[in-house]
């Protein structure tokens, strides 16, 4: 095995047990990222020989007998809203193009204080406002995106370009490019890890986690990252609850809450078929599965929206007034149109998050976890604008992406997508289980003892990818992918 495929917890070890260096661990990275980014295109910048150097110097600490932890000598990439000092930061728009910040966000300096070791600044859809990161590729298959908008966070680590990466969540942006891409992604309980000095989408509803390949490398860098800071006034000064999960321990005593409306609506039957095998394993494993109704679901497009398209528009009033041209043409008339948005909507979208929030809490005393479908469907085309259900509705691939992460991001609440199967296309599908407030510790054993039965998720094969046409019949059942040229 190259050190590249080697998940976080496999590396750590072996950089523990002197089997591996830090230096040997981040050539191999570095290596792979030669080979592959050519053609997945995650990265933005890629920092070779800053990493080599902390490498280096890793490894001398850890000879010398000051290990700092399981993160000390581990490659990672940070989204590119993320501050590095002296790293360029551009939010993957030419709004910040060639903007060096003078000083690390406070995730990345607690990541440099583990001995995590920057390889490099993930793309992102443009200010995180999307869901699909257009210009990197899905690893599995490059015709089709990798989700958003931490897209390039989410195809470096399934592509073993980086061990792990952070991403942030708007509206699903760490849950739906993991669960396109085969990896994991935790979006913790709003303002546990902070956010100061990363570019905000929608300060309401933003939050910043981990992209891994195992839930307990997911567990590892949660770690590293939580704590109260003073420069967010959001963040947390609460411990969250932690749960160490132990091997062979099973699901004994869990309730997980299975919906019977709204996250199995318009979901292709693929999807559905994994989510609902993952569920039968939840209850091999001893869970009692508790059908649950989702309070206020038909609430869920229009609070999303009447929240995060003013705040969006509010963080960006300056520069769209001045230089509108340099924002990508999606992007700015999203912006444009949270000028219009009267405050008495903004309002009523604050009022029905709260009464969401009161309603979601009171479900999650009945169950421990909630576990559903991450996103509808699989990884769309690159040229493709919609999906037609079933039903004969068709939905954009956005909308569609952000129906079933946005419930998390509006309650707060922790939610983490999981590896389960492919689809008949060989593309990957995730379910996720949303807990409840600083409840990552049942989340992520729930995860876990799935994972110790199913095992985890493997890198995308051997890159480049082997094209696939894009003419032909979507696979029987699934939902039928709109062209372009159909969108009027």
């Amino acid at each position: 095995m190259n050190p590249y495929e080697l998940s976080l917890t496999q590396a750590s070890s072996a950089i523990a047990d002197k089997s591996l260096s830090p230096v040997e661990l981040t050539d191999s990275v570095l290596a792979r990222i030669d080979a592959v980014d050519p053609h997945v295109n995650a990265y933005v910048t890629v920092t070779a020989e800053a990493a080599r150097a902390q490498a280096a110097e890793a490894e001398r600490e850890i000879a010398a007998g000051r290990r700092r932890g399981p993160l000390h000598g581990i490659p990672m990439a940070l989204k590119d809203l993320i501050d590095t000092a002296g790293v360029a930061t551009t939010s993957s728009s030419a709004v910040r193009a060639g903007r060096v910040p003078a000083t690390d966000s406070v995730v990345a300096a607690r990541l440099r204080k583990a001995g995590a070791v920057l390889v490099g600044k993930a793309h992102t859809h443009e200010f995180a406002y999307g869901l699909t990161t257009p210009q990197t590729r899905n690893p599995w298959h490059l015709e089709h995106v990798p989700g958003g908008s931490s897209g390039g966070s989410a195809a470096a680590v399934a592509a073993g370009a980086a061990t792990f990466s952070l991403g942030t969540d708007t509206g699903g942006s760490i849950r739906v490019p993991s669960a396109l891409t085969g990896v994991v992604g935790l979006k913790p309980t709003y303002g546990l890890v902070p956010r100061h000095g990363i570019a905000s989408l929608s300060w309401s509803l933003d939050h910043v986690g981990p992209v891994t390949r195992t839930v307990q490398d997911a567990r590892l860098v949660l770690d590293a990252l939580v704590g109260h800071h003073p420069g967010g006034p959001a963040s947390l000064d609460h411990p969250y609850e932690a749960h160490v999960a132990r091997p062979g321990a099973g699901l004994a005593g869990v309730r997980v809450g299975v919906p019977v409306n709204y996250f199995f609506d318009r979901v292709d039957p693929q999807v559905e078929a994994a989510v609902r095998d993952a569920l039968a394993r939840f209850a091999d494993l001893g869970a009692r599965l508790v059908g649950v109704e989702i309070p206020m679901s038909e609430y869920v497009q229009a609070t999303q929206w009447g929240l995060m398209v003013p705040e969006a528009t509010a963080y960006h009033e300056q520069h769209l007034q001045t230089t509108p041209e340099l924002y990508g043409p999606d992007v700015r008339v999203l912006l444009e149109a949270g000028a219009l948005v009267p405050a008495i909507d903004y309002l009523r979208a604050q009022r029905t998050r709260t009464l969401m929030r009161e309603e979601w809490n009171r479900l999650l005393d009945e169950v421990d976890v909630i576990a559903a479908p991450t996103v509808p469907a699989t990884a769309a085309r690159a040229d493709q604008e919609a999906f037609q259900w079933a039903d004969g509705t068709v939905e954009t691939v956005s909308d569609a992406y952000v129906r079933l992460a946005a419930p998390a991001n509006i309650t707060g609440l922790p939610a983490l997508s999981l590896p389960a199967g492919f689809d008949a296309e060989g593309l990957p599908i995730g379910p996720q289980l949303i807990g409840r407030p600083l409840g990552e510790g049942t989340v992520l054993h729930v995860a876990d003892a799935y994972e110790q039965v199913r095992g985890p998720a493997p890198l995308a094969g051997r890159l480049p990818v082997r094209h696939r046409s894009a003419v032909g019949g979507p696979t029987r059942g699934q939902a039928r992918p709109i062209e372009s040229s159909f969108i009027s």
